[in-house]
């Protein structure tokens, strides 16, 4: 941008996102670098992932540490202010993911989580932890290898003073020693050391210690020992500088209670240290069954934060409120939203603040002219919303980060016709039945008996202790209630739900009272079926209001929130991270946010849902493609055409099976891979083939195989069918990983080869059509475009760690400025800048005319003719300006042998489109390709063929 020229207003609500994955190799600087071209593109805000401080070499940012500080991984300071100074010279605003619900825990680089273990309750931090310390007394820390003994005798805990701290170290993780365990190490190197002025100083320091240890544990004088301890440490740190023979016999006392190996009898002392600790280091097997804290998912290493506490909040968000208020952040994007406590009140808590803090002077200059967004501060949260389910209305965000839409337009893509179909090559295939709702039950209990059986059980404590509070529930026990709670979390039929104190609303009782029927039903015959109504009135909060019985309204209202925290990871494990690997009939629906139970999506069906976007959530975001999605968007799409080729599909997977038999092995009468993971394999080929990738191509297909191979391996474990995570079996791993390799080795797999390829290049191009509909219809439905780095080009990728490659930026720039015409994008489609093209105009035209898309009406177009159901159509209206949007659908019929992703005009026979409201003489222009599209007659009828005539897909402007 020229020295001369204003900077341009940022808008108040984003026109276009585009989300950065940052890490160590793309960091604050790079971004600064990717502003000008973001910005030609059209995007109006960066959607940076995580960049406050987490762990050492974290690839993702989820793990934070220190929510006051930049990850100086990503960059300083300095870095950070020039990258905004660059977005703000290109009008670009800065959105941030931002994670309230866990920190990164383990290791040695946590303040706030060594200072609990050191401390334990009387931490000034331990409330800011979900620590139920009623489970067992002390934390449980789940971080040895092996069992505790054999690692304990092994000698791989080992006692350490650091810096005048002592910690027992296992590896790269650190358990602090108490303090009231100083005295006892301190006096052992006393008796030791033979220097006089040395034996004085450590007499000294452990008399010192011993007086912190009997003084009065009230919280008026919590502040005073902690800084007595430090300054002791500081006195011990010191001593061991400058008196060497001290240091050398506290080294002792440490080397002596670390055990030697082969003598179990050296470690009882470095044991019954740690028994006297706030914390019990154990084997990470043992978290599944008895971990006392709450973790994101099943993640030992993210423990979950109490971000309700006032406290909390307030150092949790110092650096991001005070970005805010100096302009430097336009708004945030909350991770995994189900997580908190009280998700409303936290975004209240957010809004109110941000009031606050953009009211002041200063604030940037937002785009004249520019869409109100409602509240102060853009936000949007990640929210995983069930078919039959919306966001509440009374939240005060801008929406979700877009699963939803990811998942709607995707469907429209599936033959609707061909569910049944489908359904039976699959179970053909697999030689059994697949019935996804009883396979979608059987998940839920694998987890939360497997994988998150620890959580079941504090809560179930709780309940039993909440149903020893009154005589009419005391003879429920705990094992009954442990049972019962289970089958209620199996039936759930949504993520979570959101009752208060305050609020208990009829959407949130009718998912539990459907949860607690459906378990009803399947209880076991011997069950007490009464503990099913006292879990449902404990649930719905509904014992709070029963003053007669005896139950704390407190705790009533504590557990039913503590509830709702529990079913959104039972969820998420079950669905997203084992059923989606279980249930694979057709994988391109088994997406985050989708139900591969639902098949397809109609057209009427879109547009409803896009109009109900527009009236209910008209700035969320809409997206393809996110760093958590399972598929890249146009792999999903290539896939779906599976659908429209049922027949076609059918024998060539047969075949491939049968060409592929001799490269399996048979493990326990059971071939390996399964058939589950080879039908999932197929159509993973058929989804993610490179379009470059020739039969012949050794390079390229060994490539192919090692991402593949990646991808398979993860599959198996995360459907915990043949594998898992926690007990891996390595033998059908290398079973499936030698058929991969087999089956993408030209000199032996030459017929399979030439089959695949052939049937790829005839699906190919039309999987091209879907991806370029797609994207248009993601830029110009009622929301917030958000694209995700790199696909401007086709996506091709699969599930994390596939899709957080990184983008050919280089590449990308210079197309943006290539100036080709349709038939040079069309001839040469496979290299992705036919797709930017799209993209770019797309967001281009939103920038020159942001109400139109920001707050203009959504008209559906009606379509008739042979092919009116393979075309979706709709306007975007107002104030007498026009956008019509064209986008193929199902189009493989009408494109048998394509070479190029373009239907024949003649394809489209009498199929038109109903415009009646467009008046005689007003003409409309493609802007994809700057044709002039007349309508002389004023009838309103637009041939579809003529739209299309010369690209894929048609924007027009008319008027």
């Amino acid at each position: 941008m020229a020295a001369d020229q204003p900077t341009p207003p940022i808008p108040a609500v984003p026109r276009a996102t585009a989300r950065l994955q940052f890490s160590k190799d793309l960091g604050f600087a790079q971004a600064a670098e990717l502003a000008p071209y973001l910005a030609r593109l059209g995007v109006s805000h960066l959607y940076a992932s995580p960049f406050l401080k987490a762990r050492a070499g974290s690839a993702h940012g989820y793990d934070i540490i220190d929510h006051a500080r930049l990850n100086e991984e990503i960059g300083d300071e300095a870095a950070f202010d020039a990258m905004v100074a660059a977005l703000h010279a290109h009008g670009m605003g800065l959105i941030l993911d931002f994670v309230p619900n866990h920190m990164g825990v383990g290791g040695s680089d946590n303040p706030w989580w060594l200072d609990v273990l050191e401390w334990g309750e009387a931490s000034p931090y331990a409330p800011f932890f979900d620590i139920d310390w009623q489970s067992g007394g002390r934390l449980l820390l789940p971080i040895l290898g092996d069992q505790y003994g054999a690692v304990l005798e092994r000698g791989e805990l080992k006692l350490k003073l650091d810096g005048g701290v002592f910690s027992v170290w296992y590896w790269e993780n650190r358990c602090p020693v108490a303090v009231r365990d100083y005295p006892r190490l301190l006096r052992q190197a006393w008796e030791r050391v033979e220097d006089a002025a040395a034996k004085e100083a450590l007499g000294e320091l452990a008399n010192g210690f011993s007086a912190l240890s009997s003084t009065s544990r009230s919280i008026q004088k919590q502040s005073l020992v902690r800084r007595q301890a430090d300054e002791l440490k500081a006195r011990l740190a010191r001593l061991c500088e400058e008196a060497p023979a001290a240091a050398r016999c506290i080294d002792h006392v440490c080397d002596r209670l670390s055990g030697v190996p082969g003598q179990p009898k050296s470690f009882r002392e470095l044991h019954e240290l740690l028994e006297r600790q706030a914390y019990r280091v154990a084997f990470w097997r043992v978290a599944a069954d008895e971990i006392n804290y709450r973790r994101f998912f099943d993640v030992n290493e993210l423990a979950g934060l109490r971000i309700e506490r006032p406290e909390l909040f307030e150092l949790a968000h110092q650096l991001v409120f005070r970005l805010i208020g100096e302009g430097k952040l336009q708004g945030v994007r909350i991770d995994h939203i189900d997580g908190l406590f009280d998700p409303k009140a936290y975004c209240e808590q957010l809004q109110n603040r941000a009031a606050y803090l953009t009211d002041r002077p200063g604030a940037l200059p937002q785009a004249p002219g520019a869409p109100a967004l409602g509240e102060p501060l853009y936000v949007v949260v990640e929210k995983i919303l069930a078919r039959h389910e919306h966001l509440r209305e009374d939240w005060p965000v801008a929406g979700t980060t877009g699963y939803e839409f990811m998942v709607l337009v995707n469907g429209l893509f599936v033959d609707t016709s061909s569910q049944e179909d489908l359904t039976h090559i699959y179970e053909q295939f697999l030689e059994r039945e697949a019935n996804y709702e009883e396979m979608l039950v059987a998940a839920k209990r694998l987890i939360v008996s497997r994988n998150l059986s620890a959580e079941l059980n504090v809560l179930a404590g709780q309940l039993h202790r909440l149903a020893q509070q009154s005589w009419d529930t005391r003879d429920h026990t705990l094992t009954g209630i442990r049972r019962a709670l289970a089958d209620i979390v199996a039936h759930f039929p949504v993520y979570r739900t959101y009752i208060t104190p305050d609020q208990a609303g009829e959407e949130d009782r009718r998912y539990i009272d459907w949860a607690v029927s459906r378990a009803r039903k399947s209880a076991e015959a011997a069950t007490d079926l009464t503990v099913y109504d006292f879990l449902r009135d404990a649930l719905t909060a509904g014992l709070a209001q029963e003053r007669r019985a005896g139950y704390k309204a407190a705790d009533v209202h504590r557990i039913a929130m503590k509830f709702q925290q529990f079913t959104g990871p039972v969820m998420a494990k079950s669905v997203e991270d084992t059923l989606f690997y279980r249930f694979v009939r057709l994988v391109s629906l088994n997406e985050v946010g989708g139900d591969p139970d639902r098949f397809g999506t109609t057209v009427a069906a879109f547009h409803h849902a896009n109009q109900e976007r527009r009236r209910r959530w008209p700035h969320q975001l809409v997206t393809l493609a996110t760093h958590d999605h399972k598929r890249g968007a146009d792999t999903r799409v290539r896939i779906d055409m599976l659908s429209e080729l049922p027949d076609e599909w059918h024998r060539h997977v047969r075949k491939w099976a049968r060409l592929n038999r001799l490269k399996k092995r048979e493990m326990e009468r059971r071939p390996a891979p399964g058939r589950n993971d080879e039908y999932l394999l197929y159509q993973t080929l058929v989804g993610a083939w490179p379009l470059d990738l020739g039969p012949q191509d050794a390079d390229g297909l060994a490539a192919l195989a090692e991402r593949l191979q990646a991808y398979m391996l993860k599959a198996v474990r995360e459907s915990k069918f043949r594998s898992n995570w926690a007990q891996p079996d390595t033998d059908y791993e290398e079973a499936l990983q030698r058929f991969i390799h087999g089956i993408l080795d030209p000199e032996r797999s030459q017929h399979f080869l030439q089959d695949l390829t052939g049937f790829i290049a005839r699906i190919a191009p039309v999987g091209a059509v879907n991806g370029l509909s797609q994207t248009l219809l993601a830029a110009t439905v009622p929301g917030v475009p958000d694209l995700y780095q790199g696909t401007e080009f086709w996506d091709l990728s699969l599930v994390d760690p596939d899709n957080r490659r990184p983008p050919d930026w280089v590449r990308l720039n210079r197309a943006l400025d290539d100036a080709s015409s349709p038939e040079t994008l069309l001839e040469n489609w496979r290299d992705g800048r036919i797709k930017q093209h799209v993209w770019a105009t797309a967001l281009a035209h939103r920038r020159d005319d942001p109400a139109l898309y920001a707050d203009g009406d959504y008209v559906p177009v009606e379509a008739s003719g042979a092919q009116a159901e393979r075309v979706v159509a709709f306007l975007r209206r107002a104030e007498g300006r026009v956008a019509l949007v064209v986008a193929p659908r199902l189009v493989a019929p009408l494109m048998e042998n394509a070479a190029l992703p373009m239907i024949p005009h003649e394809a489209w026979g009498n199929t038109v489109l109903h415009m009646p409201e467009l008046p005689a003489g007003i003409d409309c222009t493609n802007l994809l390709t700057g044709d002039v599209v007349p309508n002389p007659n004023g009838d309103g009828r637009l041939p579809v063929g003529e739209l299309l005539r010369r690209f894929p897909v048609a924007l027009l402007r008319c008027g």
